[in-house]
């Protein structure tokens, strides 16, 4: 399945008309031949000149009543707004494509994307925006601009992961490429860029800030080469760049969510059967990011270690379970009967795996009944699961989450992401959120001697691509 769109055009009464399309070219072109809307036949000839991608029809027709009440003037500047002129080497550089992809946040279900659970991701409205003109000569060039790190590589020589000079890519670049070499594994044709790249996702926190990278440049090649794919299969191909280019076994949960976020919404994911719905967060509350300054890179971390502690667990519960195919298929009362049949590591593992699966279902029923309290609870008891027996906080998470949880007004914390390091989310009040900032910032600086940095969030829209038709 193809993604919608969601356009504006230009007419020749100097106004803006908003409608969504699945085909975007022929929609413009039926607009032309008056055969489009009425409106559009009385004031043609348009010209397109802005279009952002939506997973889905009720996606793109939320999205087009949205822009219709805007006023000409906020119309105008959403058109005009985003065209860049970012490059410090190159003020002058003009983009066509603009691609924005969220960084996400883990709700609840930590570590249980690889086993088979459901688990409750949102994105948040912190981005990486990637800023790009098509080549044709099949060489990618780009600037991390936060780095300040430029990187040229030829699409035909991805396999040995080189740049231009025969030097080793930098792990920024590994992500991109990954993305360029799944989709020619998959017979896909894939695109020269020259493009640039700022986020204000923190990297190494836990927020899936390379999750947000490889989407991005997913997303785009997708536009710019008609690849024949959806959001969920578009978040497949990244975690396959990740797994099997950049070497990190991660899961699906985090492509999924930057590609999948929906505005004000966790998002309910079963990772076996990849069904999903949206899980409504009370607009009263808000999401408090605590970014704990403790980096970790999970190529080199205890995270593939983990994983292999699972697929252990699952190989020796199935002496007693052949049915099993993932941890999520046990059920607390059968790993209450052959758990203990487990060496104590692969026991405390698979323990916080069995009840963490458990604990995201209740927990989602909670909050699609706005039971936060309780939402709050189950955050709780999952971190001191993430502590106590998957073993992969640390003490400064612990310390922001024990802090966070005796402020007035805070319903849950718990660390978020794979851990040994990054960040905390917390549920708070939003009419307290300022103070528990505050109050969250002067405590964890008085005991750790580290200065946080805080965010506050909320629930926002996935992966996007929008296009302007620049004048020469």
């Amino acid at each position: 399945m193809k993604p919608v769109y969601c356009y504006i055009v230009h007419c020749a009464n100097q106004a803006f008309y908003t409608g969504w399309a699945k085909d975007l070219q022929r929609r413009i072109k039926q607009h032309n031949a008056g055969k489009g809307a009425r409106y559009t036949k009385l004031n043609g000839p348009v010209s397109l000149v802005y279009w952002e991608t939506q997973p889905n029809k009720i996606s793109a027709l939320r999205r087009e009543r949205e822009i219709k009440k805007y006023s000409h003037l906020q119309k105008k500047s959403l058109v005009s707004e985003w065209y860049p002129q970012m490059s410090a080497q190159n003020p002058t550089t003009q983009y066509e494509y603009l691609s924005i992809a969220p960084g996400r946040v883990n709700l609840l279900g930590e570590h249980i994307d690889y086993n088979g659970g459901s688990v409750l991701p949102a994105a948040i409205d912190r981005n990486v925006h990637l800023y790009a003109n098509p080549r044709s000569d099949g060489i990618v060039s780009l600037t991390a601009s936060d780095l300040e790190e430029t990187i040229s590589f030829r699409l035909d020589n991805l396999e040995k992961k080189m740049d231009l000079n025969g030097n080793p890519l930098p792990e920024w670049a590994l992500f991109p490429a990954g993305v360029a070499w799944v989709a020619q594994e998959r017979g896909y044709v894939v695109s020269g860029l020259e493009g640039e790249f700022t986020s204000n996702i923190p990297m190494g926190s836990g927020l899936s800030s390379s999750a947000a990278v490889e989407v991005a440049f997913a997303a785009l090649w997708r536009e710019l080469n008609d690849w024949p794919m959806d959001n969920l299969e578009l978040s497949i191909l990244c975690q396959q760049a990740e797994n099997q280019y950049v070497g990190v076994n991660c899961g699906l949960m985090d492509q999924f969510s930057v590609a999948n976020g929906i505005e004000h919404a966790a998002l309910l994911f079963d990772t076996q059967s990849h069904e999903w719905q949206p899980v409504y967060i009370p607009k009263n509350i808000a999401i408090i990011i605590a970014d704990s300054k403790k980096r970790r890179s999970l190529a080199t971390s205890a995270y593939n270690e983990r994983r292999e502690a699972c697929e252990q667990a699952l190989t020796l519960l199935k002496q007693d379970l052949p049915e099993i195919n993932t941890l999520n298929d046990v059920s607390l009362s059968e790993f209450e009967t052959y758990g203990h049949k487990l060496p104590p590591i692969i026991y405390k593992r698979a323990k916080h795996v069995v009840e963490e699966c458990h604990r995201v279902k209740q927990a989602a029923d909670c909050l699609n009944k706005g039971d936060v309290k309780k939402f709050g609870e189950f955050m709780l008891d999952g971190h001191a699961s993430l502590r106590d027996l998957y073993e992969v906080s640390i003490p400064e998470l612990d310390t922001l989450v024990e802090l966070a949880s005796q402020i007035d007004g805070c319903y849950g914390a718990r660390l978020s992401g794979a851990g040994f390091g990054g960040c905390t989310v917390s549920l708070v009040d939003q009419s307290k959120a300022n103070q528990f900032i505050k109050q969250l910032d002067t405590g964890y600086q008085k005991s750790t001697g580290i200065k946080a940095d805080i965010y506050l969030c909320q629930a926002s829209q996935g992966v996007i691509v929008k296009w302007h038709e620049h004048a020469d």
